[in-house]
C-alpha cells in the first residue's frame, strides 16, 4: 500500500507548467507528460486551483501558475491534493482483542510514534519549494 500518487503527478503538473509556461498547457499536454489519462490531469488540476495554485479560465485551452515558485512548499501541494488528514498517514487496525495484553494497548504505544513520523516528513516537505524541484530538473537536463 502506498500514499496516493496524486501528490507526485500534482508535483509533476506544476513543473511542467514552469518548463513550459512559453507554451500552452492542456490537460492533454500534461497527461501525456505523466502518461495518465486528461480526466485525471483535470481533477488534479482542479485541487491545485482551489488551492489558489494554477489559474484555469472556462472555454480557454491552458493552464498556468498562479504563484511564484518559490512561494510554493511541497507541503502545500501534499495538502492540497488531499493525500492524508492531519495524524491520518499511518493507518490503525481499530479492532484488536481487548482480551490480549498487546490488543488493549497497542493503539495508545504506536499512534504516538505515527503522528511524529508524519509531522518529520511534513517538516521536510515544508523545506522544499517548487522553485527547488524545478531547479534540481533543470540541472539533470
Amino acid at each position: 500500500m502506498t500514499i496516493s500518487s496524486r501528490f507526485a503527478v500534482a508535483i509533476h503538473i506544476l513543473t511542467l507548467l514552469e518548463i513550459n509556461k512559453e507554451g500552452v498547457s492542456t490537460s492533454e499536454y500534461l497527461s501525456g507528460s505523466v502518461n495518465t489519462n486528461p480526466v485525471v490531469i483535470r481533477r488534479i488540476i482542479g485541487m491545485l486551483n482551489k488551492a489558489g495554485f494554477v489559474e484555469v479560465r472556462p472555454g480557454v485551452a491552458g493552464t498556468k501558475l498562479a504563484r511564484e515558485l518559490s512561494d510554493i512548499t511541497l507541503l502545500d501541494i501534499y495538502r492540497a491534493v488531499h493525500v492524508v488528514e492531519e495524524d491520518a498517514l499511518f493507518a490503525v487496525h481499530d479492532k484488536a482483542n481487548p482480551q490480549c495484553p498487546v490488543g488493549r494497548n497497542i493503539q495508545s504505544t504506536i499512534e504516538p510514534i505515527f503522528s511524529e513520523a508524519q509531522k518529520a516528513m511534513e517538516t521536510t516537505l515544508e523545506a522544499v519549494t517548487l522553485q527547488d524541484v524545478v531547479d534540481d530538473l533543470l540541472t539533470k537536463e
